[in-house]
């Protein structure tokens, strides 16, 4: 696999993944994933960070993984090369001091050019696979807040920046899909209608790309970086911004 290294210390690599690729293994499919790429190329990392159980009861190794991205999502991810790093970069995520913007596309004119999406996230009621902030969901809610700024409009798409307080799975794509604004071609929380509408970017999976990451590190640096788009999102970008 070629992961493009965007930032690389001896305590930390950030990557710029891309599409199609899961960050670990779910326990269903045989597909490589981040994790295996990690494991090859910083072997002394296999037991940094901490395993994940599986419904099975089987348990996956995570090394180095302090967040993920989903598996059609590309963009900045970074990992942890030693358990002083993970640790230290952990604290961080789970106290919200890590500072993340996310480029999407989206169904429809957002009306906003700034705006805030506040709502909890739960289970949904109908798909054990999706998140729900709608009436209706199930189980625990658990608090999601999410910034956006209206970066353009046209042709019946916006283009956003979207800066996410909290970090609930799949939480952009559930916020928007509650303001019936879903992330262009997300085969999970798009409308089927919307789905076979024409689609005047090209895009051939979900839209949307982590583009930047600030974030404290063990060097006593603070890191912004920035992830290149990838050629679909490039396109996309020239295309809305056109005049």
């Amino acid at each position: 696999m070629k992961i493009p290294i965007i930032f690389e210390d001896k305590d930390v690599v950030v990557v710029n993944k891309p599409t199609g690729l899961n960050v670990h293994p779910d326990g269903k499919s045989k597909e490589k994933t981040l994790v295996d790429w990690i494991l090859q190329k910083y072997p002394s990392a296999k037991n940094v960070g901490e395993p994940m159980a599986l419904e099975s009861g089987a348990k996956i190794l995570r090394p180095g993984i302090v967040h993920r991205i989903d598996r059609d999502t590309t963009g900045c991810l970074i990992i942890a090369k030693n358990k002083k790093a993970y640790a230290f970069l952990k604290e961080q995520f789970q106290n919200r001091k890590v500072h993340k913007i996310y480029h999407a596309f989206v169904y429809g004119s957002v009306k906003d050019d700034r705006g805030m999406i506040d709502r909890a996230i739960g289970r949904s009621p109908n798909d054990v696979r999706k998140w729900s902030a709608q009436r209706g969901a199930r189980g625990e809610m658990r608090e999601a807040v999410t910034y956006f700024k209206t970066l353009a409009r046209k042709d019946g798409v916006t283009f956003l920046e979207v800066m996410p307080k909290t970090g609930r799975t799949h939480q952009i794509r559930v916020h928007f899909t509650a303001r019936n604004h879903a992330v262009l071609k997300d085969p999970l929380y798009a409308p089927r209608f919307f789905l076979e509408q024409r689609n005047q970017l090209g895009f051939k999976r979900l839209a949307l790309h982590a583009r930047e990451l600030e974030i404290m590190l063990p060097s006593g640096t603070l890191l912004k970086i920035v992830a290149p788009y990838p050629k679909d999102f490039e396109a996309a970008v020239k295309k809305m911004t056109k005049k």
